[in-house]
């Protein structure tokens, strides 16, 4: 269930009368990667992710145990004893037990994102660094705090202890490294050189050296003692966003936005090694507690073992790779006998899993910006795909062949449609207009204009007859495919209606919005029915099941509402996203609801 595995077969098809079973089978993906780090004793390897933090073997990084947060974790960081590991989620600092995975305290006290935690030496305190421009001191025990570190004039991305637990370091946005007295909170000093904002802070094991790396692509080496500027280390051509010092104190790692993890010798400043082979920006680096290997983890989900020796860095090179299967996902589909997902993500792609096993069977290439929508032609055969490129592509879904790019949008395609017949797409953009296309020859057929703002959703009617969509102007449309014309608008919503979505007999029709509302709306008089108001979050997207006896609200705060389409009960709220839920989709059968969400993974909910 960590990533890709296959799930228990459903048991049934999900209805009002077992909705309080439906749980996660499944969940595919690992999220986006933020902060890499080694358990003191060398046995595991940390990954905080937007889902939470995986614990990894060292050896083949495959992951062991996952601590699901309740949102994003940006930084982390072991107890010297490797008992406890700290998370910063979201605004809060989260302490787990890490031999049973139980969270022990939320430390709630920073009013914006946790950027970076550390323990200090021995264990008893904790310094959490945050976006409100402040560090705050913590007991680990009770967790108490202790006191607020007020100074920085920027938000604080990074913060180390020195080896005896007396200086605590802080990075920030103001450009500065700020080195404070734990016991009293007192500001010693104040490390200026760097340019733009300072990303990453680390001492030496010997507490002589204090490394840190900034957007202005350069490392600087300092005296804490003293606060003279040591050297100046060059050579990444980005922002380095991460620094890690060897044990011996002897090399320093670094890893930067050009993709690259740099090895230096701290003695004399001189680059040794250059360690390529991610494709996208190296967020975190971390060395082994015995030198040998360097973690790296990058943007694109990827984490990197690397083997450095402990004095022959020159023969650095790639020993394993753990890689997640997409960044965030922005929409996802069935293919018509349910047999295969497809999503599409920011990372230009689409990727075709086999839905009963999470394996990935094909990644179709050939957009430049996010894929924000897909769709199965009705015979299973056809895939299409919307991006913010302002392009169509169609694929041929059995050989992973583009068979045609459809071009006329100005403004990126944010959602696409088949006609139940499979002769007609339609495509709502950025451009305020919805375009119907000939699938056949990708001849543009007409467009429909009347919206005053950019349609975020198009679906057509199961007879095929009505084309309806939701728009940034607050309005449902609803228009006759044949001749084109404006049948309605639908305006009882005060936002945004990011998605719409006719019941399977086509009578009724459900809208989500960012009024945190679903309102449903009778298609043939346009008469509003009933609205449904759940969590207050922004409504992303909405599904009907294949019976419509149930309608899935899913929501920004990541949770996503079961709702009964016969008297509007609300029958359950599921809950494992930590990011909007931005497509939702039921399997043909009804038997599984999968979900997309920007957390970077895709779960499949059911009742096992």
């Amino acid at each position: 269930m960590l990533d890709g595995t296959p799930y228990p077969h459903p048991a049934a098809v999900i209805s009002p009368e077992n909705a309080a079973g439906v749980v996660e089978l499944a969940r595919w993906g690992k999220g986006t990667v933020n902060q890499v780090a080694w358990s003191p004793d060398g046995k595991q390897i940390a990954v905080a992710s937007s889902i939470g933090i995986y614990l990894c073997n060292p050896e083949t990084l495959e992951p062991t145990r996952i601590f699901e947060s309740t949102d994003w974790v940006y930084s982390m960081a072991f107890s010297p004893d490797g008992s406890t590991l700290a998370a910063g989620s979201g605004l809060d600092v989260e302490l787990w037990d890490v031999a049973i995975g139980k969270l022990m305290h939320i430390l709630e006290g920073h009013t914006e994102v946790v950027n970076s935690v550390a323990f200090s030496p021995d264990g008893h305190t904790l310094a959490s660094g945050s976006n409100d421009n402040t560090v705050k001191l913590w007991d680990v025990t009770s967790g108490q705090l202790l006191r607020t570190l007020i100074g920085h004039t920027g938000a604080v991305n990074s913060v180390a202890f020195s080896p005896d637990g007396r200086i605590l370091a802080s990075g920030s946005n103001d450009a500065t490294v700020k080195l404070w007295d734990v016991t009293g909170g007192q500001l010693l000093s104040s490390l200026s050189g760097h340019t733009v904002g300072v990303s990453s802070v680390a001492f030496s094991s010997d507490g002589r050296t204090l490394a840190s790396g900034s957007g202005d692509d350069t490392v600087k080496l300092w005296n804490p003692a003293s606060g003279h500027l040591l050297r100046t280390l060059v050579g990444h051509h980005r922002g380095v966003n991460s620094v890690s010092f060897s044990p011996d104190g002897r090399t320093l790692s670094s890893g930067s936005d050009d993709y690259t993890v740099k090895i230096w010798s701290v003695a004399s400043g001189q680059l040794l090694n250059t360690l390529e082979g991610n494709t996208e920006w190296v967020k975190s680096v971390a060395f082994s507690p015995d030198g040998r290997r360097v973690a790296s983890g990058a943007i694109d989900i990827t984490v990197t073992l690397w083997e450095v020796g402990l004095w022959d860095v020159g023969s650095g090179h790639l020993v394993n790779s753990w890689q997640g299967q997409t960044s965030s996902v922005y929409c996802i589909a069935f293919s018509p006998d349910g047999s295969t997902l497809a999503f599409g993500s920011d990372d230009y792609t689409v990727k075709l899993l086999d839905a009963a096993s999470g394996q990935l069977l094909r990644t179709l290439t050939g957009h430049t910006g996010y894929v924000r929508s897909v769709a199965f032609s009705p015979d299973g055969h056809s895939l299409v795909s919307g991006s913010d490129d302002d392009t169509i592509k169609l694929w041929n879904v059995a050989r992973g062949e583009m068979l045609k790019t459809i071009a006329g949008h100005g403004n990126g395609v944010g959602s696409i449609a088949f006609s139940p017949d499979g002769h007609t797409l339609a495509s709502g953009s950025g451009d305020d207009t919805i375009k119907l296309w000939d699938v056949a020859s990708g001849q543009l057929l007409r467009s429909l204009e009347g919206h005053t703002a950019s349609v975020a959703s198009v679906a057509f009617s199961p007879d095929g007859s009505i084309l309806a969509s939701g728009s940034y102007d607050n309005t449902v449309k609803l228009w006759d495919v044949a001749s084109g014309n404006l049948l309605r608008t639908l305006e009882r919503h005060t936002d945004i209606v990011f998605s719409i979505a006719f019941s399977p007999d086509g009578h009724t029709l459900a809208s989500g919005s960012n009024d945190h509302t679903v309102k449903i709306w009778d298609t043939t008089s346009g008469q509003m029915l009933y609205s449904l108001q759940g969590q207050n979050s922004p409504v992303y997207s909405v599904v009907f099941s294949p019976d419509g006896r149930i309608l899935v609200s899913g929501l920004e705060d990541g949770t996503e509402e079961l709702w009964n389409t016969t008297n509007g009960q609300l029958l359950r709220t599921l809950t494992g996203h930590v990011d909007p839920v931005t497509s939702m989709v039921f399997s043909p059968d009804g038997s599984i609801l999968a979900s997309g969400s920007f957390d970077g993974t895709l779960r499949l909910w059911g009742i096992p």
